[in-house]
């Protein structure tokens, strides 16, 4: 079976595809939808006419590209959930560890989320990582 990608003009398409592919693995991501489908244009441009992809190759690659957008789908909604979790807190008072280790409390006046990492609550003026929370009390008066 010929390799999708080998086509009349020689080396052009790997190096075109050699090129996607270094970009979609310096993704922080599992793959970046836009490479993926790029990729798959450039199959299909450069394909030989006379001895085109295989359809059930063809199917896959489909697949896959919708399984890449389900889970950034599913992504989205795990930032959502996490978002909602965090400001439910808000005026509910807390233990929490830290940098130094020494135990602290008060109430949780804001609740924030920075791109990727987790939830953020703002303490007094202090940010406290939701991981670093020991005890969440729904009486502000207790802490």
């Amino acid at each position: 079976m010929t390799s999708p990608m080998s086509g009349p003009t020689g080396a052009e398409p790997s190096k075109a595809v050699a090129a996607a592919k270094a970009s979609e693995g310096k993704s922080k991501s599992l793959a970046d939808k836009d490479t993926f489908m790029k990729l798959l244009v450039a199959q299909l441009k450069y394909q030989d006419p006379t001895k085109p992809a295989d359809s059930t190759a063809f199917m896959a690659q489909t697949a896959q590209f919708t399984q890449v957008e389900k889970l950034e789908d599913m992504v989205d909604m795990l930032k959502s959930q996490r978002m909602i979790s965090a400001s439910s807190l808000v005026g509910k008072s807390v233990t929490y560890m830290d940098e130094t280790g020494v135990t602290q409390s008060g109430v949780i006046t804001a609740a924030k989320l920075n791109g990727d990492s987790e939830p953020t609550l703002k303490v007094g003026n202090t940010d406290v990582q939701l991981s670093k929370v020991t005890e969440i009390n729904t009486d502000p008066k207790t802490a």
